[in-house]
Parts: structure tokens; sequence; C-alpha cells
């Protein structure tokens, strides 16, 4: 039996909370506040329309620094036969934004007429002059802001639910308001439980999580117009957890319980809502977010209730529920539309699987390569909170399909301006460190870089696939001894492609700190009490670490560990750290980053393998401006194990 109350589909979730809030009264604008109109009203939605008091302008204005006439005293006035008017009865100076004279219905540019005293001479104070002289003729209401001509009295400015924007407030003054009526802001606690949790900051040690769930969540409530506070971590113990949450009940509109609503022992929050009110729903059919508790919360004196929301403890999980839970209901409470994100179609790189009755959340990157809007899935697990960071949208595969194939056509909600994605280098290969520098200091430049890590076939099979502007690659051929282009035979036969020599990089064996087993070379991975850890099939690291354990005739199954894999120098350095393993190979510098000791085995070159198609336009510029970038280059320089001598070196050109 489901240790979920209802694992329900995500629609008839948000239908049980909608409907439980209108039957509180509460699927409405919760209060209405007047505030001043200065700059801080920025943001705030407008709880009813603004009508404007007064005209805007009030009266017949100038438009331009010069003088103000009668258009019809102009009539006939040309180069070779002007007009002379009389300043005081045909003509007085005013300055942009002065009332026009009553009498007068233009205004002609100072630039536009010569000063002249009563001989007709020119004068120096072109301002105060007794005659001006006009060479042509002037239209009535000519450089004039007619009275009402931006707003006029009565009319609507703005309706309600409309976000105040820095130009609204602009013309809300114009209308001749102090004040504005706005939705106030939705008061929301946050909650975070869970004994193993630290507060940023503090010294953390095993076994302890750095509580950062509760910034998110705040954070996004915040820039969702709610007004956020956290409550400090609860330790797992249900009397505490009910006493506060019962606290941020009667001081908020919304509780938002982060952690303690899934399966575990010592999870909380489904009983907490249980004692103190309502329990609506305790798992909704998304992935990631499946254990969502929605539920009402009775305030101790007796005023009603106040909804609250189970957070999954998983960061990825977390942010999600804000978006899908939250968001919507900070949207209704403040008399706005929910936010409808940006959405573009972009085809499939490569195949994934979804269960089957839930709707799924994938995030992705994207970008343009060549004439195609790619989407690249990210990792899918719901503890990775960077894969939100990397993400430029989410793909929501709906309850009922099981997975998509490449290419397929997917709709993609942008968390990122549309812009960006045509500024975008799709990098797929090999993993190297220096390409972390790359993303920065291409940033600088007006560019994106998104790597994939799947190794340098990999790479390889995505540029055949028309996937990925470059691809990254160390690939050692054994009977050749040479890198790369051996396989470009293999893999892109009918792909011109160019290729540069980027790094020269050092591999060797990572081990813990001390060396503590003694590891000195590839003969002691055959010891039983090693324990290795390897790169996955296809990357150029497995390839050159299979071709020297071929040349030392060591049989890879007698090595322990060497079918597990990992995608990434630094994921491999961390396996070390960890004592997962006792050690494993990549490059000198993820061994610095985690603080390894290296053993030093092999020198080998690193390649960038960019089809030629890609060259002819502007967006790999900015790469190849940074082999010649002297700043990048002493960036690159101070990692260590990389050798530059060669960076920029082109190994292989395109055909004429």
């Amino acid at each position: 039996m489901s240790i979920y109350l209802h694992d329900i589909p995500l629609d008839e979730a948000q239908k049980s909370l909608r409907q439980s809030l209108e039957d509180a009264g509460l699927w409405k604008i919760l209060a209405v506040e007047e505030i001043p109109l200065d700059e801080n009203a920025a943001g705030r939605v407008i709880a009813e329309p603004v009508w404007a008091r007064m005209s805007s302008p009030h009266y017949h204005a100038s438009a331009m620094d010069g003088f103000a006439l009668r258009a019809e005293q102009t009539a006939g006035a040309m180069p070779t036969s002007p007009v002379i008017l009389e300043i005081g009865p045909q003509a007085q100076y005013v300055d942009t934004g002065d009332p026009l004279p009553d009498w007068a219905n233009a205004v002609v540019p100072i630039e536009n007429v010569e000063s002249l005293d009563f001989h007709q001479r020119t004068v120096d104070d072109l301002r105060h002059p007794d005659l001006i002289r006009l060479r042509a003729a002037l239209t009535p209401w000519s450089h004039v802001r007619p009275m009402g001509e931006d707003i006029v009295a009565t009319q609507l400015v703005l309706p309600a639910g409309q976000m105040l924007r820095p130009v609204d407030l602009g013309a809300v003054a114009a209308s001749g308001l102090t004040s504005v009526k706005v939705s106030k802001k939705p008061r929301v606690g946050v909650l975070p439980t869970g004994t193993e949790l630290i507060e940023v900051g503090k010294p953390v040690k095993r076994g302890d999580i750095i509580e950062y769930n509760s910034i998110v969540l705040a954070a996004q409530v915040q820039s969702w117009g709610g007004d956020a506070r956290r409550y400090p971590i609860s330790a797992d113990d249900f009397g505490l957890i009910c006493m506060r949450v019962q606290q941020a009940a009667d001081e908020n509109d919304l509780v938002l319980l982060n952690a303690g609503s899934s399966a575990g022992s010592e999870d909380f929050s489904a009983r907490v809502v249980q004692e103190l009110g309502r329990l609506l729903v305790h798992g909704v059919a998304v992935r990631p977010g499946h254990p969502v508790i929605l539920g009402l919360i009775r305030r101790s004196d007796g005023s009603g209730v106040t909804p609250i929301i189970g957070v999954p403890g998983y960061p990825v999980s977390a942010a999600l529920t804000g978006e899908i839970f939250v968001e919507p209901l900070l949207a209704t409470w403040q008399g706005r539309q929910p936010g409808r994100p940006v959405e573009v179609t972009a085809a499939l790189t490569r195949k994934i699987t979804s269960p089957a009755g839930d709707d799924d959340f994938v995030r992705m990157v994207a970008g343009r390569v060549g004439d195609r809007l790619l989407a690249a899935p990210l990792s899918r697990g719901a503890g990775v909170i960077t894969s939100l960071v990397r993400a430029d949208g989410i793909c929501v595969l709906p309850r009922g399909v099981q997975g998509l194939e490449p290419g397929a056509p997917v709709r993609l909600r942008l968390y990122r301006p549309p812009y960006e994605l045509e500024h975008t280098i799709f990098a797929i290969g090999s993993h190297d460190m220096t390409l972390d520098l790359v993303a920065q200091f291409l940033a600088e430049r007006d560019r994106r870089l998104v790597s994939a890590n799947v190794g340098s076939q990999g790479g390889l099979v995505a540029l055949r696939r028309g996937e990925a502007h470059l691809a990254g690659s160390h690939l050692l051929d054994p009977e050749t001894g040479d890198y790369n282009l051996p396989y470009l035979k293999q893999y892109l036969p009918d792909t011109p492609v160019q290729v540069v020599t980027w790094v020269g990089r050092e591999q060797g064996l990572l081990v813990p700190r001390g060396n503590p087993k003694g590891i000195r070379g590839l003969q002691d991975l055959l010891r039983a009490d090693v324990r290795y850890i390897n790169r996955q099939r296809g990357a150029g690291t497995r390839v050159l670490f299979d071709y020297h354990l071929g040349k030392l005739g060591i049989d890879p199954t007698k090595i322990q560990g060497y079918s597990q894999e990992e995608y990434t120098h630094l994921a491999v350095a961390a396996a070390v750290a960890s004592g997962r393993a006792d050690c494993g190979m990549a490059v000198t510098a993820s061994a610095v980053a985690l603080d390894l000791d290296f053993i030093p085995l092999f020198q080998e070159r690193y390649d960038l393998i960019i089809p030629c198609e890609y060259l002819h336009g502007d967006l790999l510029r900015p790469i190849f401006d940074l082999m010649g970038d002297a700043r990048f280059r002493r960036a690159v320089a101070a990692m260590p194990g990389y050798d530059l001598s060669q960076m920029g070196r082109v190994v292989q050109s395109c055909p004429d």
C-alpha cells in the first residue's frame, strides 16, 4: 500500500487547493493598501483601476525653445520672401514646457528664426530680440503639446492587476495622483526542518547538510511579489515542528514547510498538517517534486485557516514546487496573472525516458546550431541544484508520455531571454577544466558556453549529428601514437573540420593526500587493496588508460573498480577525496582542486574539433580571440599541468 494519501495528477492537486481556498474565502486579493507614489511602488500590483484626476499636460505647452505666435501670421513666408514679426504684439519667447499665451497657436523653434533689432540688424541675445524673421510658414499647433496630449482627465491610466513599472509611476504622477492602491504583499513563512541541517556559514562535518532551500524559497517569494520570512531550522521533533508551524500559520498568509514530506521515519510534515488542520494532498504525480503536501492550518484565534505547502527537501524539487504551486497562488492573492514564460520549440539532442504516470519537468540547455534550435537534457537528479542554475528552460513531458527520441520537437519554457540562445556556443565532448575559464571569459564577450561532458568519442558523434559547434577531444590512436586525426575518418568521414590544438595536458593518478597506500604506477592497480575509479567508455582518458594497460600487459578485468565510471576529471577527484576509491586517472588540476596528491604518468594533446561550416560566422570568433589573449593565457597557465606552447596551432585545416 502506498505511504502517500493520494498520488494524484498535478491538475487535480491544483484544483483541490483552489477549491479549498475558495471555500475558505482565500482565492482572491487578500488585502488592499494605499502606498505613496514613489520609486518604492515599482513592482507592486495595482488593486484598483487608476483614473486620471487631471490632464497631462493640463495646458497648451511649448514643445520647443522658441517663439509663440499665430500660425496664420506666417503665411507666405519663404526663403526669398521672409515674414517679420514684432516681439510683444505678434510673438513671445517661450522655453520648452512653458504655457502658450492664450492668443498663440504655434511655436517656431529658435534655430529657425533670425533675431533682429528694430533696424533689422541681427542681435547677440537671441532670446530677447525686437523682431524675428521667418523664412518658412507654420501650420497651427506646430511644436505645441496641446492640453491632454498625453492624458485626459478621467481617462483610464492603468487597469487593475498590472504590476507597476518605472514608466507607470510617471504616468500615475502625471495624472495628478500622489498615492496608489495596491494589493498587500502576501506574507509567507518558510520553515526548514531536519536534524541534519546547519545554517550557512557554520562549520560543516560529515553528515551535515547546509540549509539553503529556505534561501531559495524566500528569494522566489520576494521575486514573485511576496514578503518572505525565514524561520530557524527545526530539528526532527514532532512537537517542535507543530509549535513552529502553528506560529507561522498565525503570523503569515502561507506557510512553506520544507523537507519532512516523504516517507522517512522522521518525515513529520503530513502528521503535523493533520494534527493542526486539514491535509488535502500528500503526493503529486510530478517529477521531481513527488512528495508535495497541500493542506490548511487552523489559526489559533479561530479567525480562519492558513494554507500550507509541504515542500520536498531535495533542492530541485523545492524550487520547482515553488514555481508550480507558490507562484500561481501569490499571483491570485495580488490580483495579477500567473507568470507565463516565453516558450520556444527545439529539437531534442538525445533520447529521454519519463515515468508514464507523472508530469515530468525536464531541465534543458538550449542553443542554435546551424539552422536548428537544439535542447539538451541536463541531469535528472532532484538534488542537483546546479542543473537549475545551468538550465535555459524546462520541458514538461505530460503524464502518459514515456519518453522522446532524438530529434523530437519539444516545447521549452525559457528561464533566459531568447537572445541569449542565439549567442550560445555548444561544446560537447571531452571534459577539460579550462572550459570553465572559457565560459567566464566568453561571458565578457557576449557569448555563452554550454558544455556537455560525454567523452571525446561522444563529442565526435555529436558533431556528426549536427548537435555541437565544437568538440574537445584527446583520442590517442594506439597504432600511430597520434591524437584525434585517425578518428576523424571513422566518425566524421563526410564532415570537413578544422583541428586546433588547445592545450597540452599532464595525466596521472590521483590519490589521497600522503598517498596512504603507496601507489606508484599502473601496476599497483592490480593489488587487492586498491580500488580504482574509471572514466566512461569513449572518454579520451579511458582510451589513454587502456592503451597503457595494454602496453604493460595488464588485464583490465583484474583491476578492482575498472567498471566504476565517472564523466569528468573533477568527478574522479571527488570519488577519491570522498574515499569511494583509492585512486583514479585525471589531469593535474583536478588533484589540486580537491587537495589530492598527484602521480604524473603521461603527457597528451587536447584539441578542439570544429566543423568548417561554423568558422565563417562571428559566433566562434571569441574562442579564437582567447587563444591569443594574454590575460586568458595567464589564467590557464596558473592551473597546474597545462602546456600552452601549442595553443592555437592548426593541426588540420578546412579544405579550400
